[in-house]
């Protein structure tokens, strides 16, 4: 099977940028012939990045190019705003690929992605509805957001029409897109994986020595409730991350056993992860996925998660917290921690279901059998 895979970087980099490399790693291994077209939003004006959102993307020509120079079997395309848009999956199409458009958040509809602001979910925006983000502000300034509405609203029917086949990773992202007007006729779930080379041979949680919470410091990730909570338990907690939000966590972390990481390599990510005992996912948005949990299960480490998005279904039941009650975050944490055998037990289960649920050979069999569907029952 030959891939070409397209993707519009972030000027944040985060989680989908580790999926895409994560793909293509992985068709590599296995024998594909993979090919990465990439734009970066860092690298983009605004006003060409404006000028590429309303117009439906720039260049569209580079892509149908790449397909018919690599005789791609498969246009398998992630982020597109703003610099690809429906333009590149348009042009895919017409050279002869069928596209797929992974799902990793709420971009479809939402202008900052994360649907989330004033401390809780909003889903204001749906449909082609996208007025409510431009009344809110949501972009910060008037003409940014203003852009976002107009082309979100533009772009949307024409998204619908040149993706083939639409990729969710949770049945809880796929319901809350399908809620706010994505065609669920094209859509297939297929849950986010761990390459077979990142998981532990064992759990070693029950010797951890402290909590972590890692990801972009923002509001929205919930990361105080795990400092405060870690205080109230007298539970050790280091914070792996940068962000905006850095400066109001410090605070709130003053005189507790706290240590802020800084923003590390997922090399350094994974040390300080070896050594932890629990890992803490409190988040107030609606989690579509969540690596910091696919790589607690991988290295044997029990999780803490809150209520929202596709956290309980990674978790379970059993390790769900409600992301509003604080009095509940710290009385798990310390039972939790004051129960080392407990921790190991928890640690092994986790990465056995891991091994079964989040493996690679789950992901590859899933995605071989949405290619060969499109491509009509042909050979990968």
């Amino acid at each position: 099977m030959r891939v070409l895979l397209i993707h519009n970087r972030y000027r944040s980099l985060g989680g989908e940028e580790r999926a895409v490399d994560d793909l293509a790693a992985l068709l590599t291994r296995r024998g594909h012939t993979v090919e990465l077209l990439e734009r970066s939003s860092a690298d983009a004006g605004r006003v060409r990045a404006a000028r590429s959102l309303l117009g439906g993307g720039v260049d569209p020509n580079q892509v149908a190019d790449a397909v018919r120079r690599l005789g791609a079997d498969i246009v398998h395309a992630h982020n597109v705003h703003p610099l690809f848009g429906w333009r590149a999956l348009a042009a895919a199409r017409a050279a002869g690929a069928p596209t797929v458009l992974h799902l990793h958040n709420f971009r479809l509809f939402c202008a900052i992605a994360v649907a989330y602001r004033d401390g809780a979910p909003c889903y204001r925006c749906r449909g082609r509805n996208t007025m409510p983000g431009l009344r809110l502000r949501c972009r910060g300034s008037l003409p940014e957001a203003a852009v976002y509405a107009a082309g979100l609203h533009r772009q949307q029917p024409q998204l619908f029409e040149h993706s083939d086949r639409f990729v969710l990773v949770s049945g809880a992202h796929g319901a809350r897109l399908r809620e706010l007007g994505l065609p669920g006729g094209k859509a297939v779930t297929l849950p986010n994986f761990v390459p077979a080379d990142r998981f532990a041979p064992r759990s070693a949680a029950g010797d951890g020595r402290y909590a972590l919470v890692a990801g972009r410091l923002v509001e929205e990730k919930g990361f105080d409730t795990a400092i405060l909570a870690a205080r109230a338990a007298g539970v050790p907690l280091v914070v792996a991350g940068e962000g905006p939000d850095e400066p109001r966590l410090r605070q709130l972390a003053a005189g507790g056993e706290i240590r802020f990481a800084g923003l590390l390599t997922s090399e350094a990510l994974a040390e300080v992860r070896r050594d932890a005992a629990i890992v803490l996912v409190p988040s107030r948005c609606e989690e579509s996925s969540s690596y910091s949990v696919l790589d607690a299960f991988a290295d044997g480490i029990p999780v803490l998660a809150s209520n929202r998005g596709a956290l309980p279904e990674l978790v379970g039941e059993g390790a769900v917290l409600d992301a509003e009650d604080a009095g509940a975050w710290p009385e798990a944490l310390k039972t939790l921690w004051e129960d080392g055998p407990r921790r190991r037990d928890l640690g092994e289960q986790v990465l056995a279901g891991a091994r079964e649920r989040l493996g690679e050979d789950r992901y590859y069999d899933g995605l071989m059998a949405l290619y060969t569907q499109l491509r009509g029952g042909g050979r990968c």
